[in-house]
């Protein structure tokens, strides 16, 4: 199992409706074979910057990679991820 984890803050300019369709967007890639306990999620605590965090898992490495090279995956990092994202931090966990 993978679990496949990213927080990030949205750049200053981004708009509350930008905002929307970032989530709209990024909500549909549940929907890639292979992902599994997606979450979209708000930080709550004040111990680092990040706004918000995606969470998601794979049953494995083949899963995985065919969600990074997957085209709406591709897309939406070209089209939304790029464009509004100031920073992240992603984390890619394997149970002990």
């Amino acid at each position: 199992m993978i679990r496949h984890t990213v927080v990030f803050k949205f750049n200053d300019q981004t708009s509350a409706i930008k905002e929307k369709d970032f989530f709209m967007a990024i909500n549909k890639l549940s929907s890639i074979t292979g992902v599994q306990n997606f979450e979209c999620l708000r930080q709550i605590g004040k111990k680092n910057n990040f706004e918000y965090g995606v969470s998601m898992e794979f049953y494995g490495t083949d899963e995985y990679e065919h969600y990074n090279n997957h085209p709406m995956h591709v897309h939406f990092v070209n089209q939304y991820w790029m464009k509004d994202v100031a920073d992240f931090m992603e984390i890619d966990y394997q149970p002990l």
